[in-house]
């Protein structure tokens, strides 16, 4: 097969089917924007989740003076309260769990609130009314419950907090962004496929005079059908090459240079190489769908 001669035909198929190889350059490429789009969140959904459930902390807040709970009926909780949980943490069954504890006293307590709140917002409150909590941080956080469940209920202790609840909610928010972007990319990726069968049928139309003299000669359904598959592949290959570029200037501009800076919570953000792994992946679909559609097309068509 000279290979010369078949790119030389899907050259001219492609120039000769201009608008609608536009068509389908533009179509490929944002529906692989969104596919790339969609591999992306779902990286930043699995690099947040490692980060924040590793430092997730199941909070233990003792009773305070102005506690309403039933387990401070008996007011603030005393020295003896405090150290029955330390000694219940330190214990046989929970130590196990625990990787790192930490208490803070009222002080240090209102210190923290001061930092997450502002002065002006804390001051409504004295040191004495803010509870002293022990901050505990697991080795497994999916164990959470079973500290949950071990002092809630205990005299003293007006609440118990597992951080990984605050959590699941924005996961469960990104998940579903995911799904859509990933709905929406599979739509776009049919609307792409569909168009490059049309296109390719619609050429070989054009050329059927061609197609018949080939046949005629002697040529090979193989070589009869490269230069139209070619074309299809070319098409879808200008739009990955887009489709990419969309993908690494948004993780730039809208990540490095905008996000990055602004959301401060959240430390861990894909990168530029994290990209660069989602490009060929981008690329490797376009041109297997564009390959795969254009063959099905042009096989049907001869058969016809």
């Amino acid at each position: 097969m000279r290979v010369g001669l078949v790119i030389t035909e899907a050259l001219t198929g492609l120039r000769r089917n201009a608008s609608m190889v536009i068509s389908v350059v533009l179509v490929t490429f944002v529906s692989l924007t969104f596919v790339g789009a969609a591999m992306l969140m779902q990286m930043q959904i699995g690099t947040m989740r490692d980060y924040w459930v590793d430092r997730a902390q199941v909070a233990v807040y003792m009773c305070t003076s102005i506690s309403q709970a039933p387990t401070c009926v008996d007011g603030a909780a005393g020295e003896e309260q405090i150290a029955a949980v330390q000694d219940k943490l330190a214990g046989p069954a929970l130590a196990p769990l625990i990787r790192e504890m930490r208490f803070l006293d009222h002080e240090q307590a209102y210190q923290e609130l001061l930092e997450l709140v502002g002065e002006d917002n804390a001051s409504v409150l004295t040191p004495e009314q803010v509870n002293e909590t022990f901050r505990i941080t697991l080795v497994d956080p999916t164990q959470s419950d079973v500290i949950v469940e071990a002092f809630r209920g205990e005299a003293g202790v007006e609440d118990v907090q597992d951080q990984l609840q605050y959590l699941d909610p924005l996961f469960s928010a990104l998940t579903v962004a995911t799904y859509i972007a990933v709905g929406i990319a599979a739509l776009m990726l049919i609307a792409a496929v569909l168009l490059i069968a049309t296109t390719i049928r619609l050429s070989a139309y054009a050329r059927r005079r061609e197609i018949g003299i080939m046949r005629l000669v002697g040529a090979s359904n193989g070589f009869i059908q490269s230069p139209f598959v070619l074309e299809g592949v070319f098409a879808a290959l200008i739009g990955s090459v887009l489709a990419s570029g969309a993908v690494l200037a948004g993780v730039q501009f809208g990540v490095e240079e905008y996000l990055r800076g602004r959301i401060e919570f959240v430390t861990t953000w894909v990168g530029l190489s994290d990209a660069w792994l989602v490009v060929p992946v981008l690329i490797l679909i376009g041109v297997v769908l564009a390959a795969f559609s254009a063959g099905f097309a042009i096989r049907r068509w001869l058969r016809a």
